[in-house]
């Protein structure tokens, strides 16, 4: 099954809370109400570096992909 990179989550135990989902290399959960970031994947020092490099860029384009699907519900 091919599911898209990014996935809007909700959940009535964290009422105010948007999390938007990663789901592609490296996997994460970004909790949009107070930009805390949860990794699903297990890093070794190589791999840290490389993420320190592209955590900004993926935390943007999950922040995008948020703006951009509520756009698209305000629109209908």
């Amino acid at each position: 099954m091919d599911f898209p990179k990014f996935l809007l989550g909700d959940n009535t135990d964290y009422p105010t809370a948007i999390f938007v989902i990663h789901t592609e290399f490296p996997r994460f959960i970004i909790n949009l109400e107070n930009d805390e970031v949860e990794w699903l994947e297990e890093f070794d020092q190589h791999d840290e570096k490389e993420l320190e490099n592209e955590t900004e860029n993926l935390i943007n384009e999950a922040s995008e992909f948020y703006d951009r699907e509520i756009a698209r519900y305000e629109e209908n």
